[in-house]
């Protein structure tokens, strides 16, 4: 019997992707193994945290590392950084803003459900611009004395709404202020782990247990070395309000072993792996007449985003089919074994990012049978 099975908990076959609530990714064994090797002993967690941050600094090119115990934990210190900078007296004090520059601005479609992390501090967010609109001389008006940041979400660059990443660096650093970008889904590709602090962003954030495969529980902090310092006097194992976001000795460890790996993968031959297990599904599903299967073709080589995660969108021909999507991701959820897709536009899509070797027949025969019962 299984971990799992013994705890009464089904395992998922994941075609979702990278999600939290499903565990995130599958480790390497090697992560595992550093993982093991680092539990058997006790070690300073400060000297563990620097000598992996100038290490993760060194491979990732960027000028300083830090990390945390995942990507809002990074939100939440690194908004402490640029609040209170490394003075330990206003990082105990924090979230009572008394004093200090507690203003986070942010673009109205930058708003994200995370970012309640940064709220923790006892910051509070000026939202500049509108939904489909924002503009750097808006955006410029908004800053005085108590702003401590400015936040950029990666993701939403390419939004109508969306002033350009470059853009917002040189309007912020000519009134030094500095930039929090969250990248926690940015990777892949490998070069997002390069992009942003090479264009001025002063401290970047990543999930450590999404594409980069590290443990589920950590994340990471690029960035200037003054705010990475601020960083770490504002997380664990100090007294700041990053305390509670512990990170253990096993999760530090493993996350180092992760980036190594994820630098030196082979991502052509990945993606030629998951390739293969879209054709196997594309090619049992091709008879099923009411469905149509779309696949995610990647753009022309050298193309704004032009890295593709192979993915295919089923769409439901609705004269011919009588389910709803919501009711064929839950049969999905509901089967045996259980399997994660999310909902599209018109159907559902498979993303094949975490879907391990041969489960891209299982994943094919359980929907073979709902098509075929529809």
């Amino acid at each position: 019997m299984g971990i799992y099975e013994a705890l009464g908990v089904r395992e998922v076959i994941n075609c979702m992707g990278p999600y939290t609530k499903i565990g995130g990714s599958l480790m390497p064994a090697e992560v595992i193994k550093a993982m093991q090797e680092a539990a058997r002993s006790f070690v300073s967690i400060d000297e563990l945290l620097e000598k992996t941050g100038e290490k993760i600094a060194k491979l990732t090119r960027s000028p300083a590392a830090f990390i945390t115990s995942g990507a809002s934990a990074g939100l939440a210190v690194s908004a402490a950084a640029c609040m209170v900078g490394s003075d330990q007296q206003k990082a105990k004090q924090l979230p009572d803003t008394i004093g200090i520059k507690d203003e986070i601005i942010v673009q109205h479609c930058h708003r994200i459900r995370y970012d309640q992390a940064i709220r923790l501090t006892g910051a509070h967010f000026v939202e500049v611009g509108f939904s489909d609109w924002s503009d750097v001389s808006d955006l410029k008006s908004y800053i005085n004395s108590k702003t401590a940041a400015i936040l950029y979400v990666a993701r939403f660059e390419k939004f109508t709404g969306s002033i350009p990443l470059e853009e917002v660096i040189e309007l912020a650093h000519n009134v030094k202020i500095p930039v929090i970008v969250d990248a926690a889904d940015e990777l892949p590709p490998l070069s997002n782990l390069y992009k942003y602090t090479n264009i001025g962003a002063n401290l970047v954030i990543y999930s450590g247990g999404k594409g980069l495969r590290g443990p589920q529980g950590s994340g990471l902090i690029l960035g200037d070395e003054d705010l990475i310092k601020a960083c770490s006097v504002n997380a664990n194992p100090n007294y700041g309000i990053g305390r509670a976001m512990k990170v253990d000795k096993e999760e530090i460890v493993g996350l180092t072993k992760a980036i190594e790996l994820y630098i030196n993968k082979d991502f052509k031959l990945e993606i030629q792996n998951w390739e293969k297990q879209l054709e196997y599904i594309i090619e049992k599903l091709s008879d099923i007449s009411c469905i149509d299967c779309i696949i995610n073709k990647p753009l022309p080589s050298g193309a704004p985003g032009s890295f593709y995660l192979p993915s295919i969108y089923i769409d439901l021909n609705e004269e011919k089919i009588s389910l709803k999507k919501d009711e064929i991701v839950q049969k999905l959820w509901e089967g045996n074994p259980r399997i994660a897709v999310d909902k599209s536009l018109n159907g559902i899509v498979l993303r094949m990012m975490m879907l391990e070797s041969g489960q891209e027949k299982i994943v094919a025969e359980n929907l073979l049978k709902i098509f075929g019962n529809a």
